[in-house]
């Protein structure tokens, strides 16, 4: 599982421990769940073979036309430069870095929010005594970042303010350091959801487990 490379047992204990912290000052219930990536992206791949093959083939043409350079059977000339182009395409698009900018951003930011979805009814994040559970969500390969809050907490917390831990936590991302910065926006979800008075009751029971959520997909 390739998220072990970023996340140690360390790093996933260190996450547990910021979770149980954040959760003494508030009764909001908060959950961090961590993907690889939400989606194989397949479209990627293809987008890359066919830029390299229309690619390679216009550089031919390019050469050829310079310094006549085709010779022998035309058809090779042809058929070569697309499949070798494309081939060359297909496997550059399975570098994580390429892949990522052969992916619309408005494709990448839906496919995020419907697996972050997803994971909130997975997890059952909704099933809390007064509706107080947050999903704090991390796509890896996406570098995209989401936090849900159920209905108790939408009422207390406006959206813009989760925004700003959102973007921390995607630059954390990009900067290598996921999961210090996960801890570092855990303890300020405990401190937001305080200073919104989403209080800690006396009888307050932690009713979701604090320890990290770890997906492929």
């Amino acid at each position: 599982m390739k998220i072990h490379w970023m996340f140690s047992e360390a790093d996933l204990q260190a996450i547990q421990e910021a979770t149980a912290a954040a959760e003494l000052r508030t009764s909001g219930e908060i959950v961090p769940y961590i993907v690889e990536r939400v989606d194989g992206h397949d479209e990627a791949r293809w987008c890359g073979a066919t830029l390299g093959a229309l690619f390679l083939s216009l550089a031919a043409a390019a050469v050829n036309a310079q310094i006549g350079l085709w010779g022998g059977p035309h058809l090779w000339w042809i058929a070569l430069p697309p499949l070798i182009g494309g081939g060359l395409g297909y496997a550059l698009a399975g570098l994580d870095s390429i892949a990522r900018k052969l992916i619309p951003q408005d494709t990448l930011e839906h496919r995020v929010r419907l697996r972050a979805e997803a994971a909130f009814l997975e997890e059952e994040v909704f099933k809390t005594r007064d509706r107080t559970g947050v999903l704090v969500f991390l796509a890896l390969f996406e570098r995209r970042a989401v936090i849900l809050g159920d209905e108790g907490i939408n009422q207390a917390v406006p959206e813009k303010e989760w925004q700003r831990l959102v973007d921390d936590l995607v630059a954390g991302i990009r900067q290598k350091r996921a999961a210090e910065s996960l801890c570092e926006v855990i303890g300020r979800c405990g401190e937001l959801l305080e200073r919104r008075d989403v209080e800690r009751r006396e009888d307050d029971t932690d009713e979701l487990d604090d320890a990290p959520r770890v997906k492929d997909r």
